[in-house]
């Protein structure tokens, strides 16, 4: 399950919360009592870095292009 970050626009209260992707935001600020907490966008948990991806790990026939080669 995906990890959210909520801010309230009253107080400025700040969470992360574990939720469902098919669950909906939440509007109520634990802090404050108020509905005026928004999502905020963040980072992914991962990152493509390092060995180990290569061009050609997801062609197939033809397209198996390799940096340097001419195409015909």
């Amino acid at each position: 399950m995906p990890l959210y970050d909520y801010q309230c626009d009253g107080c400025g209260h700040h969470l992360e919360i574990i939720q469902k992707l098919s669950e909906s935001p939440l509007v109520d600020c634990p802090a404050c009592h108020t509905p005026q907490l928004k999502k905020l966008l963040s980072t992914p948990g991962f990152r493509l870095s390092g060995t180990g991806w290569y061009e050609t790990d997801f062609k197939t026939g033809a397209k198996k292009n390799l940096a340097g080669d001419k195409a015909d």
